[in-house]
C-alpha cells in the first residue's frame, strides 16, 4: 500500500532530521544490505561449528564426556543459528505472507489445499469487506 503525500512528507522530514543528527550512522544504515548482516552471522556460525568440533574432539581424546557433549551442543547450536541465517538471507525465513502473485511452496500447498494460511484468509476477508463498500 503506497504512502499518502502527507505520510511521505513526514517520512522525508524524519529522514532528513536523522541524517542531520547523525550523518555517519544514517549513511551506514542507508547503504547496508540486510543480507550482509546474515552473511556475517553465517560466518560466525561456521566458526562456532568448527569450535564445537574442536571441543568435542578434545573431549573424546581426553575421555571427558561432558566436554564432548558440550562440544556437540555448540556444534548443534551453531548449525541451527547458521541455518536460520541462511534461510533469512535467501528469503525463506520470512514470517510475512508471500507477495500477491507468488505461489506458495509445493509442499505447503499440498498440505493446506486451496485455503491458504490463516493470515491469507484474513487478508482476503479484509479485501472483500473493503471492496463491498
Amino acid at each position: 500500500m503506497p504512502l499518502s503525500e502527507h505520510e511521505q512528507r513526514l517520512l522525508d522530514q524524519i529522514e532528513q532530521a536523522l541524517y542531520a543528527e547523525d550523518p555517519k550512522w544514517a549513511n551506514t544504515v542507508r547503504i547496508s544490505d540486510p543480507r550482509s548482516h546474515y552473511k556475517r552471522r553465517l560466518i560466525k556460525a561456521s566458526i562456532g561449528f568448527a569450535l564445537g568440533v574442536v571441543i568435542m574432539m578434545v573431549g573424546v581424546v581426553m575421555s571427558l564426556i561432558p566436554l564432548g557433549v558440550g562440544g556437540f551442543v555448540v556444534m548443534l547450536a551453531a548449525c541451527l543459528w547458521g541455518l536460520s541465517s541462511w534461510k533469512k538471507m535467501n528469503g525463506f525465513g520470512d514470517s510475512a505472507a508471500p507477495a500477491s502473485g507468488t505461489a506458495p511452496p509445493p509442499g505447503k500447498q499440498a498440505r493446506r489445499g486451496n485455503r491458504g494460511t490463516f493470515m491469507e484468509r484474513m487478508e482476503e476477508r479484509w479485501r472483500r469487506r473493503h471492496d463491498e463498500r
